[in-house]
């Protein structure tokens, strides 16, 4: 298989197993997520904040700036078709998110080895502001993303 091929074959595999998941997760659609790009080791998810996402001064609450980032680091790790879940992370809150802003989370993959990885989260506002830095480690754990059909 030339470069370019292996290139497009996991371009494809990545897209797959994103589409796949994004078909079962009813959280990241309940908070409107959605998944703006995917590759092999990344991914970029969008989320506009609503009323409903605020909090008593009136930004957007830390879960659903870390859900998003959650959901980039999800889909960013198991990219590669293989059942994989986050072993720990944290983040680091830098400035708020307000109602109809539109926050964008890149998840990309710092390092894998074995079944271990280190992703980083950036999230951002429309303008490009940095809101959050999350850093998640993942573990590949049995299985694939993609279900065999029955």
């Amino acid at each position: 298989m030339h470069k370019e091929d292996h290139i497009h074959a996991a371009q494809a595999l990545a897209e797959a197993a994103a589409a796949s998941m994004l078909s079962r997760d009813n959280a990241t659609a309940a908070m409107g997520i959605a998944l703006a790009d995917v590759g092999p080791g990344h991914a970029r998810m969008t989320m506009t904040v609503r009323a409903d996402m605020l909090n008593g001064h009136q930004t957007c609450h830390g879960g659903f700036i870390f859900a998003l980032a959650d959901s980039a680091f999800a889909f960013a790790c198991n990219s590669y078709n293989m059942n994989t879940v986050g072993a720990g992370c944290t983040i680091d809150y830098l400035a708020p998110g307000r109602e109809g802003d539109v926050l964008t989370a890149h998840a990309v993959e710092q390092a894998l080895a074995g079944k271990s990885g280190v992703y980083d989260v950036k999230v951002s506002n429309q303008e490009g502001r940095a809101i959050a830095l999350f850093r998640g480690k993942s573990i590949r754990v049995a299985g694939e993303v993609i279900q065999e059909q029955a």
